[in-house]
């Protein structure tokens, strides 16, 4: 069975193919970053003209490279939400009217969903049931998952997920976007011993994240070293590095919390901002004192991808789960993770 995958989230145009016998058969990514780059974040009407653009040439691409025609497609799985609405809608117009035109169903898929999937690749480790970490720059959650489509939100970010609060402390400390690699490259001249920054929301009961108050913990900072007329490049360096390892420490807290509250030995971490090197590096410590193992998702489908659309459609497709009408669109903006169900 063959499925093509379409991701319009937000500022990346993934396509892919998946073959439910051998795999994914060919993938392609066009990331909008250097077009947003100059706004020090996505501009939401720049995105959805962008995926307009870009999205039939690579679908066409896709099936080339694949040595695939359309009649060759069982289904069409595109990403229904959570998103930013322009480009939920363009990504689901285009999957209707090619299934459509093809005579094949369309499946909305869960964005969250194909994040947290797309880790049980090829990967025999991953078994249900196991705790997720889904971090990125829209979104921060822990997911208790028991089973395809059975999953229970353990907490998650009441204010600025964790990447969108690297974008911002980067674009403070006058740092390329997007912000994560950009403080992670400066925080590894950081003095540690410099600053110290809080924690949130590590000190009470509870799984839920909040970023809000370390971001402007870290304006404060700033404004500091800029009166003392000492904000140079090792104050930035120092300034990453207690940001980025606050946000590390915050996030390794949680799932140790997360783990030894549903008794999972398995941790399954995925998103974009699960491809920060410190961040692994800490939950591998945490999870072996717990006798338990973190898996990651491939780095190179880490970020938004067509991949993990298809992947999650076809499982979706397989317990018979796929859109009713064949023209109505009804993208998700918002849509909780424990209300998917199979």
């Amino acid at each position: 069975m063959l499925i093509l995958g379409i991701e319009t989230s937000c500022d990346e145009t993934g396509i892919a193919i998946y073959d439910s016998d051998t795999g994914f058969i060919e993938h392609s990514l066009h990331s909008q970053i250097a077009m947003h780059k100059e706004y020090g974040g996505i501009v939401p009407e720049l995105a959805s003209r962008d995926h307009i653009k870009r999205i039939l040439p690579m679908i066409t691409d896709v099936l080339t490279k694949a040595k695939k025609t359309k009649h060759d497609i069982d289904a069409i799985a595109y990403t229904k939400g959570p998103g930013l609405m322009g480009p939920l809608l363009i990504g689901g117009c285009v999957a209707k009217s090619l299934a459509l035109g093809w005579n094949i169903p369309a499946i909305g898929v869960h964005h969250m969903e194909g994040h947290l999937l797309i880790p049980m690749l090829g990967n025999t480790e991953i078994q249900f049931p196991f705790v997720g970490l889904l971090v990125s720059g829209g979104h921060t959650m822990l997911v208790e998952a028991t089973d395809y489509g059975s999953y229970k939100v353990l907490g998650e970010s009441v204010d600025d997920a964790a990447g969108e609060a690297f974008d911002k402390v980067a674009n403070m400390l006058g740092l390329d976007y997007p912000g994560g690699p950009a403080i992670q490259k400066h925080a590894q001249s950081g003095n540690p011993k410099r600053f110290r920054f809080p924690r949130p929301m590590t000190n009470r009961p509870g799984l839920d994240f909040s970023f809000s108050g370390l971001k402007t913990h870290t304006l404060n900072a700033i404004a500091d070293c800029k009166k003392n007329a000492n904000f140079n490049d090792q104050s930035i360096a120092d300034i990453a590095y207690a940001f980025e390892i606050a946000v590390v420490d915050t996030l390794t807290i949680k799932c140790k919390r997360a783990l030894e509250a549903t008794g999972c030995s398995r941790l399954v971490i995925a998103g974009g901002v699960s491809a920060n090197t410190r961040l692994r590096e800490s939950l591998v410590q945490a999870t072996a004192k717990l006798n338990a193992k973190v898996i990651y998702a491939p780095v190179d489908l880490c970020t938004d991808n067509g991949a993990m659309i298809a992947y999650a459609g076809y499982y979706r497709l397989r317990n018979n789960i796929k859109d009713d009408s064949p023209t109505e669109i009804n993208p998700q903006p918002r849509w909780p993770m424990d209300s998917i169900s199979y």
